[in-house]
């Protein structure tokens, strides 16, 4: 019977390291991966700051923002993961850190919305590498049992930028507000291009590439040697020359479909939070401060932080990923029959909407899922990860016109349906996922038996 002590050690680690250098891997591995990450949010924060205003914002403008960055993101996904089997991530990110650090200043001094719509479809090419790229070297570094932690805390990281982005966004305008001529929103595009410089160098410097190629400072000779070995068992570590035979495999295997569906419909939860669906409510009834309208989605942010390293952390555990994303289908349903009752009290809408920040967890734990599920083949591997993303924002690029327009603002009747059957697809399409998982897996063991069998 395993000690309270341990039992806590296992919720916390997963496996629990089997040496001090094992242990002391993992820190800096998580430290040196984790803390490196970008924020977009910036646009949602400015729109709702007097952007709108400034730029004679109208109709769908700000839907159609979104698009473009959604575009140029999902041109850019594919081409970035491959990027990453041919030039180090160390020195990849930081180079695409100084592309978005630069077109971030030049938000800044946009006149008309369409300029900021040529601005965005670049950032978005931009940051497409971030996303999927660290997702894909958690999976070079992490084993199975670890893989949950690992991504839980990476959006939980992000989320923090998020959370940070609207406090900051607040401050920003309060305090900057006018200066040298510079409404607010002007500000914090500044403000975040100054922060993403040092975080580039940061990247130049420490950034760990992936364990057959580390060559961190950090990490002694016995660290990498483990970083390698501790993987092989159950995962593809070796980097390979890239080939067209690549795309016959990936095509020809269920887990590049099932994969991309399984985020193409689940990621569609988080139209609560990216659109900023409770920041244009409060907009648009008039009874909140700009610094009000700023602050206070960020408890949105705050639950997602809390129920993504909860989750995260309890799938290692349990070495299972499904429920959570049952977990995040229910959380959501709820949050939309909450706001369809349109005379339900205020604090109600408040507590759906915080309650709507469940959706983050299902983005770590399908994310850690694919990766597992994909662990024996490194190149499939950077390829599922970057479609999955890539085919959510193929969606994305219409959804929220669709569905979420801000015309629709404060009570979004039409989105709110639709997050309702979006929830229930992704129970279906999970269930799917887990059934095809385990289809595999029982002919990997049936190959293992008759292997044994035969074997004189």
């Amino acid at each position: 019977m395993p000690s309270s002590l341990t039992w806590a050690r296992q919720i916390i680690w997963g496996d629990v390291p089997s040496s001090g250098v094992e242990r002391r891997l993992l820190l800096k591995i998580d430290w040196f991966i984790l803390s490196y990450y970008l924020d977009r949010s910036n646009v949602n924060n400015a729109y709702v700051s007097d952007m709108k205003q400034d730029l004679n914002m109208q109709g769908n403008q700000f839907n159609i923002i979104s698009t473009v960055f959604t575009c140029g993101y999902i041109l850019g996904m594919i081409p970035n993961n491959l990027m990453l089997q041919v030039v180090t991530p160390r020195i990849w990110f930081p180079l695409v850190q100084l592309v978005w650090a630069t077109l971030t200043f030049c938000s800044s001094t946009v006149k008309t919305v369409q300029q900021l719509y040529v601005i965005r479809f670049f950032l978005g090419m931009a940051e497409a590498s971030t996303f999927v790229g660290t997702h894909y070297i958690l999976g070079s570094w992490y084993k199975p049992s670890e893989l949950g932690k690992g991504s839980g805390l990476f959006t939980a990281s992000g989320l923090i930028g998020t959370l940070f982005s609207g406090v900051l966004q607040g401050a920003v305008y309060k305090n900057l507000g006018g200066v040298a001529g510079r409404s607010g929103w002007r500000w914090l595009f500044v403000i975040d291009g100054v922060i993403t410089l040092p975080i580039a160098l940061y990247g130049f410097l420490v950034f760990p590439d992936v364990p057959a190629t580390t060559k961190a400072f950090y990490l002694t000779e016995e660290e990498r040697l483990l970083s390698y070995e501790r993987l092989k068992s159950d995962h593809d570590v070796d980097r390979r020359p890239l080939s067209w035979g690549l795309v016959k495999k990936v095509l020809g295997h269920w887990r590049w479909y099932a994969c991309s569906l399984l985020f193409a419909v689940s990621g569609e939860t988080e139209s609560f939070s990216s659109n900023n669906l409770m920041g244009q409510w409060l907009s648009s009834i008039g009874d909140y401060s700009v610094e009000q309208v700023d602050y206070y989605p960020s408890g949105v942010t705050a639950f997602g932080i809390a129920s993504t390293l909860i989750c995260a952390t309890w799938t290692d555990y349990a070495r299972v990923r499904w429920p959570v994303l049952l977990y995040m289908s229910f959380c959501c349903t709820a949050a939309a029959v909450c706001i369809l009752i349109w005379a339900s009290p205020t604090a109600v809408k408040f507590l759906a909407y915080y309650l709507a920040g469940a959706s983050y967890s299902g983005q770590a734990t399908t994310f850690a899922w694919a990766n597992q599920i994909c662990a024996d083949d490194n190149q499939e591997r950077a390829v599922v990860l970057a479609s999955m993303n890539m085919w959510n924002n193929v969606v994305n690029a219409w959804w929220p016109l669709v569905f979420y327009p801000a015309t629709d603002a404060p009570r979004f009747k039409t989105g709110m349906i639709t997050m309702i059957c979006t929830c229930v697809a992704t129970v279906i399409v999970t269930l799917l996922v887990r059934y095809l998982e385990q289809r595999e897996q029982r002919s990997a063991h049936a190959l293992v038996d008759t292997l044994e069998v035969t074997t004189p």
